[in-house]
């Protein structure tokens, strides 16, 4: 069986471990300071539920000023982290207007999405409680994880549960082409060509 490749874009504001998060999902490594301008890309091979899976991962720090480019990355992404940090209640705000222009963009209110409040070992100095965290998850209905970028907690549960959602998604999809294809028709003539998609995905962090 092939490998499935998937483009999964990481958004959140400035300052929330975006990058940690993938550095640490990827090398298994704890970056303590990092340039926001630098671009690295990356490649991740995982299993999830038994499916190999190639996720490929592009780090565009520092390009939250750039409406045009995000937009593009929501358009071509399959699933979405959006990740803010426990100890800023701005960037957990800011998430409301990313999600709807993710659903906006991709006119589908059913978006691959997981919600991630990081910086868990900064217990100390929390601005967002952890119930009102769980309530917007609730309300969003979407999975919410508290990771630690600095402590590798709960990153790679994170990434797998949205790879998940994307591997349902597109099995669904796949499915509904098929159906799309044959139109019903048992009468033996050649089906229709499902239309050819997927572009080459990567995984973008904003």
């Amino acid at each position: 069986m092939s490998q499935r490749e998937y483009h999964i874009v990481v958004l959140g504001s400035g300052g929330v471990g975006k990058s940690c998060l993938t550095a640490q999902f990827v090398q298994n490594v704890w970056i303590e300071s990092y340039d926001p301008t630098i671009e690295d890309s990356y490649r991740k091979a995982i299993d999830v539920d038994g499916r190999h899976v190639m996720l490929e991962i592009l780090d565009t720090a520092g390009t939250e000023q750039f409406t045009a480019m995000r937009e593009l990355y929501m358009k071509t992404g399959q699933g979405f982290l959006l990740v803010f940090s426990i100890t800023s209640q701005s960037s957990f705000y800011e998430l409301a207007e990313l999600r709807e222009q993710i659903r906006r963009i991709k006119e589908d209110d059913n978006v691959p999405m997981v919600l991630i409040g990081n910086k868990s070992d900064l217990e100390e100095d929390r601005a967002i409680p952890r119930p009102r965290a769980f309530a917007i998850s609730r309300e969003w209905n979407i999975p919410y994880f508290e990771t630690s970028a600095r402590r590798r907690a709960n990153v790679d549960e994170a990434f797998q549960d949205l790879c998940r959602q994307i591997i349902m998604k597109d099995q669904a999809n796949r499915r509904h082409m098929r159906e799309d294809a044959y139109g019903g028709n048992r009468t033996g003539r050649t089906p229709r060509n499902p239309k050819k998609r997927h572009r080459k995905p990567k995984c973008t962090i904003l």
